[in-house]
């Protein structure tokens, strides 16, 4: 499953139950991001003891964006036996400032900002 376009670049490795992205996301709206929520329910809906969403490589996320996540965050947790991991990059500075939102929408949600 891999999502490519001129600004950014989103794909899944099922060897390592990681979803990758790199790039800028910068759609307008939830229709844009319509593609890329197909596959993070594709990942949510398969049975994984862990699913780790490696962002470390994402400079820009807008909001419409971090609504995707945080919906993607909820589906992983409404499941309740998948542990989930987020990779981070204190170099970016949205990273930060946003990603600890993601452990109040799932409090076992582990968090690693590099």
């Amino acid at each position: 499953m891999e999502i490519k376009s001129e600004d950014y670049n989103i794909w899944y490795d099922p060897l390592t139950t990681t979803v990758n992205c790199e790039g800028s996301l910068r759609l307008s709206g939830m229709e844009e991001y319509a593609p890329i929520v197909e596959l993070l329910n594709a990942v949510a809906e398969k049975e994984q003891s862990q699913i780790t969403l490696n962002l470390k490589g994402l400079a820009f996320l807008n909001s419409s964006g971090i609504n995707v996540i945080s919906k993607f965050v909820i589906e992983v947790r409404k499941k309740g036996n998948t542990q989930m991991l987020v990779q981070g990059s204190k170099s970016i500075p949205w990273q930060g400032k946003s990603l600890k939102n993601l452990q109040k929408l799932m409090p076992s949600l582990k968090l690693e900002i590099e």
